[in-house]
């Protein structure tokens, strides 16, 4: 973070952290201390690396003093966010809601350990709220015309939409009231948010003050973008990029940060660690100085990893990135290490003569024999980061009784093959 007597205000708008508030200046942030929210719905059982940025932004405000409370959506996960959505949701069961509030409150504990913040679950207060009384307390104090101006409710009935049911079209009441209720009951002045739910943190607002006269706030801060492709950050090839390790592997994860782009490497550096701006400055510099050594990412990937699964695993997942780069011999990896890498590439087990075109087909690096020896052939299979056109392995490939098969220079087209 910045200096230790640095105002929130000046952090948020360092990091990026600011896109629309309903506060008539930032400087709001600075005097006596907030209680705010965050909420995120269960409508998996995990988040991403999108809510990680919300996480981030939640850290700051503590560290500043404010009181964090982390909603967790039993109720609202039971209709499911229409905001962005060109068709219905498909419902989750109850059994499906519980297990997901329970894995994001997890991920919750794990960002923001040694963090002071109140989980709360708005089923608990939605539970015994009757649909008469939701109507007389909610749905009297907003207009119809404020519900039909949404973007989302109007493009979801135009003329080729698929529409929109009563259940989704009700969806920001009942978000609203999560702000009304947590404003009676904590205190809650102010709502943060990504950009993508503005228009449901506004419905609180209004709720609030037509119900209690009360002024209540939101603050939301910019979607992160790829500034190379223009892609929501945090999607790669194979989807979502998750904070849970059985979806998305620490290795993996590392990875992502890894192969950030250069063009946004220092945006990120920002949003998703908290080293300082002096340190945030050295490292930019380094990298400029060069480029190909990816100082900056190494940087963002040690410290994001950190932060979502600990120190331990990062520096596993680092490790198996070495491995799998070349950068250091396979042979050397540890019990952990080979443990973490044989769920990352094919393991194939063979002789220390045995075929190099069974391994590469057996090892889904080639589709048939025929294949496999045109890539021999075609100079493209490495052992270790050493070329090769033979179609054996020999005993001096194997280090520790390993050794590391390649197609190309993609890592991912691995496989680690080991002494039978």
């Amino acid at each position: 973070m910045q200096s230790a007597d640095s105002k929130l205000s000046q952090e948020l708008a360092w990091r990026g952290f600011v896109n629309q508030t309903t506060y008539n200046s930032p400087a709001a942030l600075d005097g006596e201390a907030i209680s705010f929210y965050l909420g995120v719905d269960p409508s998996a059982n995990s988040m991403t690396v999108g809510n990680l940025a919300m996480m981030m932004l939640v850290r700051h405000f503590i560290s500043h003093g404010h009181k964090a409370f982390l909603l967790v959506g039993g109720a609202t996960g039971m209709i499911g966010d229409p905001d962005g959505k060109k068709q219905e949701r498909e419902l989750l069961t109850l059994e499906q809601i519980e297990h997901n509030k329970q894995a994001i409150a997890r991920q919750y504990s794990q960002v923001l350990e040694g963090q002071d913040f109140e989980l709360v679950d708005n089923y608990d207060w939605f539970k015994g709220l009757g649909y008469l009384d939701f109507l007389r307390t909610v749905g009297k104090h907003v207009p119809m015309r404020q519900m039909l101006s949404r973007d989302f409710v109007q493009s979801r009935l135009g003329e080729d939409s698929t529409g929109i049911s009563y259940a989704e079209f009700s969806y920001s009441l009942i978000q609203g009231y999560d702000f009304l209720h947590l404003h009676r009951e904590h205190g809650v002045t102010l709502q943060i948010s990504g950009a993508d739910q503005w228009g449901n943190c506004i419905t609180g607002v209004d709720l609030t003050r037509r119900i209690t006269g009360d002024e209540v706030h939101v603050w939301s801060a910019p979607l992160i973008i790829n500034n190379t492709t223009g892609v929501k950050f945090g999607k790669s090839e194979a989807g979502a990029v998750w904070l849970d390790p059985l979806k998305t592997t620490p290795t993996q994860f590392y990875q992502f940060w890894i192969n950030a782009d250069d063009a946004g490497v220092e945006n990120y550096l920002k949003i998703y660690t908290l080293l300082m701006q002096a340190e945030i400055e050295q490292i930019m510099q380094a990298h400029h100085d060069n480029p190909s050594a990816r100082v900056a990412q190494t940087r963002l990937a040690q410290e994001a990893t950190t932060i979502v699964h600990g120190n331990e695993t990062m520096l596993t997942a680092a490790a198996v990135t070495e491995y799998l780069t070349g950068k250091k011999p396979v042979g050397d990896a540890d019990a952990e290490e080979l443990s973490a890498l044989r769920t990352e590439i094919a393991l194939l087990s063979t002789t220390d003569t045995g075929s190099i075109v069974d391994a590469l087909v057996h090892g889904g690096l080639a589709s048939s024999n025929t294949e496999a020896r045109r890539l021999l052939q075609a100079n493209a299979i490495a052992i270790n980061g050493q070329k090769i056109d033979r179609e054996a392995f020999e005993p001096v490939d194997f280090q520790n009784g390993r050794l590391l098969l390649r197609k190309g220079r993609a890592f991912k087209d691995s496989a680690l093959v080991e002494l039978s």
